[in-house]
């Protein structure tokens, strides 16, 4: 079964294993949704946050999962938080996997981060972290498992309602719905929409 897939990470230090992500034969090879190269992404970058918050609801349409990446620094960064707080009020079911034991070109592993989903909270004062759960991609084996960890992800997604709208702790945006949930499963391969792919992304990102 598959689900349009959104993936979420923080371009300059997990663009290499954001990558092997991507390349693990999950993927379509003609999947190019969402990538952006660096002419355009200076476009965009210069019309200011607005246009940059259009590009990201832009990939984020027709998603039903959005995965997250976790990097080291991956918590910080402003756009990933965004990012997650639009998924998840838009319907998306939300995942996160680590990244930092994928070698790098190097051949160097990285240090764990935090888990981002710790930083948003249901009306309820429900934490996301409860809810959403994080893997390993080295040591749960997500060459294997990420279809399955996407497919439930957006079967818990489903349980709840297009009000439990999340906030941040300490996240000066606003949360805002978008779409309602899809509970319609869908008939196509497993296509991820990975995002942030410029040759120079925002720092901030």
């Amino acid at each position: 079964m598959g689900r349009q897939t959104f993936f979420s990470f923080h371009y300059e230090r997990d663009a290499w294993r954001a990558g092997q992500v991507r390349n693990c034969n999950l993927l379509p090879t003609n999947d190019q949704h969402g990538f952006i190269d660096s002419v355009d992404w200076e476009s965009i970058k210069r019309q200011g946050d607005d246009a940059i918050k259009r590009w990201i609801n832009k990939q984020l349409d027709y998603t039903s999962v959005t995965v997250l990446l976790i990097g080291a620094e991956t918590t910080g960064r402003p756009w990933v938080r965004h990012e997650i707080i639009q998924s998840w009020n838009r319907g998306n079911g939300l995942v996160g996997v680590k990244i930092h034991n994928i070698k790098d070109q190097d051949r160097e592993t990285d240090i764990a981060g935090r888990n981002p989903f710790d930083q948003f909270k249901l009306p309820n004062g429900t934490q996301l972290s409860s809810i959403c759960k994080t893997y390993d991609w080295v040591l749960d084996d997500g060459r294997n498992n990420l279809g399955t960890w996407i497919e439930e992800v957006f079967q818990e997604r489903s349980k709840y309602g297009t009000g439990d709208l999340i906030w941040g702790n300490g996240i000066s945006q606003k949360a805002q719905p978008a779409n309602v949930i899809r509970s319609v499963a869908t008939s196509t391969p497993f296509t991820p929409h990975s995002p942030w792919c410029a040759d120079n992304a925002e720092s901030r990102r």
